[in-house]
């Protein structure tokens, strides 16, 4: 296909035990999706459905298993802040369907980082503006290698943990997601059609704060390969 400007690569996220990758179509995010942290960002998500954001498809940051990811210290944000996930991949297209119909749809699951410019974030919520600029921005959504389905299961319980510099900032456990995978991905499946190359990142335990350059960020879910990364200062 000849292009009016050079193209880019195809945004992609290694698979585990295959040389194959995993192509990125649309990144979803869910909001407040564990009681805690919805408590410490001043709401009570136990009484209302989830809600979804988006971030562009080349905002991911892939981290292969055994390496380190460098993030560039984003511009115009003093307050950047780390959120550990549970990521889902999306093999299977499927609209509207119901929860015990789900999990046929996924493909496989990978630990992921949200990361956030949170006084953009928190300027835009006070202005009653959209939250884009807080959460979609170069590099903003890091991600582990993505382990198939079909080798390792669903995931639907077990600690998910994030530390920095080697002290735990955040800690919880796949039981405490408000809406579970199988309900969020109902969810979203009723306001838009899932294809396959989707991730949804399905919420943050609470504990979130902070990163500055120099700082270094070791993202777990049991049962996946870890997501080390190092936030450095931008040329």
């Amino acid at each position: 296909m000849k292009t009016v400007v050079p193209a880019w690569d195809l945004p992609a996220v290694p698979v585990e035990g295959t040389e194959a990758r995993f192509p990125v179509r649309h990144v979803y995010c869910v909001g407040r999706n564990y009681a805690e942290h919805a408590a410490e960002m001043g709401g009570d998500a136990t009484k209302e459905p989830p809600f979804f954001f988006m971030k562009a498809a080349d905002t991911i940051l892939p981290v292969a298993r055994g390496e380190v990811g460098r993030m560039a210290y984003p511009q115009a944000t003093k307050s950047l802040h780390h959120e550990v996930e549970l990521v889902v991949a999306i093999g299977e297209r499927g609209a509207d369907f119901d929860a015990p119909d789900a999990l046929r749809h996924v493909f496989g699951y990978a630990v992921g980082l949200d990361m956030t410019r949170r006084d953009l974030q928190a300027a835009a919520k006070e202005s009653r503006r959209p939250w884009d600029m807080g959460k979609s921005f170069a590099q903003a959504a890091p991600i582990g290698p993505i382990h198939p389905v079909s080798a390792g299961g669903h995931r639907s319980r077990g600690a998910i943990t994030l530390d920095v510099n080697g002290v735990r900032r955040q800690a919880g456990d796949l039981r405490d997601m408000i809406w579970d995978v199988a309900h969020t991905l109902a969810f979203l499946s009723k306001l838009c059609e899932l294809e396959p190359g989707d991730l949804v990142y399905t919420g943050t335990p609470a504990g979130v704060a902070a990163v500055v350059a120099g700082d270094r960020l070791d993202a777990r879910v049991v049962g996946l390969a870890p997501l080390v990364l190092d936030i450095v200062r931008r040329a």
